[in-house]
């Protein structure tokens, strides 16, 4: 067991939200251009108008989401209108802790590929587009 686990708390809200900030930060240029405007919330779950609308037996049913209207159906900051939210991603952390603990790889890692495959969702690509990215972020 590594030195001092038995003192250490759960990573916070603001521990997954500083993980998510530098995993975009590691992201290609070309893929952050992309997502300008796009707003990335970090909660402990989904509130339960999400869980009614993704018809989810649990809350700890799903990691990530995006909202919005995706680049590919003409969404963007710049296509905003009045009274309109921007695209959204949401990162649940209970469920994400709950994935990590669950399987064999960091918290790191686990945060990095949820937060690709939903601005992959805004973006428009395939699973092999966002799996070369997550891999170019490290």
């Amino acid at each position: 067991m590594e030195p001092g686990w038995s003192h250490r708390h759960a990573p916070s809200l603001a521990d997954i939200e500083a993980m998510a900030e530098e995993a975009f930060g590691r992201l290609p240029e070309t893929f952050r251009r992309l997502c300008v405007g796009v707003v990335v919330r970090v909660e402990d779950f989904p509130d339960a108008e999400t869980v009614r609308e993704m018809d989810l037996e649990s809350e700890f049913d799903i990691l990530g989401l995006f909202r919005g209207t995706g680049l590919a159906q003409g969404g963007g900051a710049e296509a905003l209108g009045t009274g309109q939210l921007p695209n959204m991603v949401w990162l649940y952390r209970r469920p994400l802790l709950d994935c990590w603990a669950e399987h064999e790889e960091t918290l790191g890692h686990l945060v990095t590929h949820v937060l690709v495959h939903e601005i992959g969702h805004h973006v428009g690509l395939s699973d092999e587009d966002m799996e070369a990215i997550e891999a170019a972020a490290g």
